[in-house]
């Protein structure tokens, strides 16, 4: 068993070269390696942080704007609808007046005609009373031609 012992101890102590060679390499590895690797890795991850961030600002100050936007497009077709329904009361109105004024005016020359037809109906009353009349007495001239009053 002392044999196994100073073969294992022969063996660590050949070891220990290798062992400081490895925890060399390992710090000349970690600050010339893995510490520059780890910084540019920071300065990208920030970079594509940083362009995250504003991706995520130019979306939300577009998605703002889009609001803005389509807040002002509803207000601006309010407004148009609210002209157009303006212009047809006004275009509502005034065919209003356009047919009372119409109405009133064929009333007026209905009324018109009335007294006409009734002037000339009653002038035609006389006319024909006058005509029968005339006739009554040549009829009765001539059925009694000698009874003549």
């Amino acid at each position: 068993m002392d044999k196994t012992l100073q073969d294992l101890g022969s063996i660590l102590l050949k070891a220990v070269p290798t062992l400081l060679l490895l925890i060399v390499v390992h710090f000349y590895l970690k600050f010339m390696f893995f510490k520059p690797l780890a910084a540019v890795l920071a300065k990208r991850r920030e970079a594509t942080e940083g362009a995250r961030q504003a991706a995520e600002a130019a979306m939300a100050q577009s998605n703002s704007r889009a609001g803005e936007i389509e807040v002002a497009l509803r207000k601006a077709r309010e407004e148009i609808y609210q002209d157009q329904e303006r212009h047809r009361k006004q275009l509502v109105e005034q065919q209003n007046q356009a047919i009372e004024k119409a109405r009133q005016t064929s009333h007026g020359l209905v009324h018109d005609a009335r007294q006409q037809v009734s002037a000339e109906t009653e002038a035609s009353k006389a006319e024909l009373g006058a005509y029968a009349q005339t006739l009554a007495e040549q009829i009765a001239a001539r059925l009694l031609p000698g009874r003549a009053a």
